[in-house]
This record gives structure tokens, C-alpha cells and sequence, in this order.
């Protein structure tokens, strides 16, 4: 159960710098479809905003990684920041992009792979090798 209230389309209606976002992402993605993620920040506008700003220049805009990458990349760092919501919402937007089974099991291998090894370097306070550094 979320926290706040998250926003209808009739209380955004009554705020326009809600409204806008809304319709921003509604323009953006092509869809009416306005999630829950977007409707409980609604009740802070500035925030709604630079948070809609700030995914839509990473996720929305070309760049060098294609859109099914980005949102790969989303899927594991959600999954290391255990956000259940955020693992769902960009599996399906991966999924939406084209990621088929074949590469969404691929994914859960790396991403298993990593948790497992990044615990066990933790653990043991393996030393960086020196060429390993940037």
C-alpha cells in the first residue's frame, strides 16, 4: 500500500504543472498510460517534474545504448536496490522493446552472477588489482 494518495487524472487536471508533466508523458511514450510511480510524486510538482525531466533524458533521449539496453541496465540496478517496483516497470518496458526470454533469463544469470561475486570481494576485502584501476 502506497504511502500518499497517488493522483487521478481529475485532481492533475486541477494542477497545471501536474497536468503538463502528465501530458508529457503521455506525449512522450505514446500512450495514455500514466503509472503509479508518476502519480504519487504528483503531490510534489517541482519534484514530479525534475524526476520526469531527469529519466526522460536518460531513458527517453538517443543515445549510444539502445532503448532494450537502458532498460536492461534499469532491470539490475533495480534488482541490487531490491525496488520490486522499479524491477517490474522496466521488465515490462524491456519487454515492450523486444527483450525476449532468451535474454531476460541471460539477464537474471548476470545479474545473479554479480550478486554472488560482489558479496563474496565484500566479504573477503579483496584488494583492487592495480591494473584494474581507472
Amino acid at each position: 500500500m502506497a504511502t500518499v494518495k497517488l493522483m487521478s487524472d481529475e485532481d492533475a487536471a486541477a494542477h497545471p504543472a501536474v497536468q503538463a508533466v502528465f501530458d508529457d508523458i503521455r506525449t512522450t511514450r505514446g500512450s495514455d498510460f500514466i503509472n503509479n510511480f508518476w502519480r504519487a510524486l504528483a503531490y510534489d510538482a517541482a519534484l514530479l517534474k525534475r524526476t520526469w525531466e531527469g529519466l526522460k533524458a536518460v531513458m527517453a533521449t538517443p543515445g549510444t545504448l539502445d532503448p532494450l539496453v537502458r532498460e536492461m541496465i534499469y532491470i539490475a540496478v533495480s534488482t541490487a536496490n531490491s525496488c520490486q517496483y522499479c524491477v517490474h516497470s522496466h521488465t515490462a518496458a524491456a519487454r515492450a522493446r523486444g527483450m525476449t526470454e532468451a535474454q531476460h533469463a541471460e539477464l537474471m544469470a548476470v545479474i545473479g552472477l554479480a550478486a554472488q561475486t560482489n558479496h563474496l570481494v565484500t566479504a573477503m576485502q579483496v584488494p583492487v588489482d592495480p591494473e584494474f584501476l581507472a
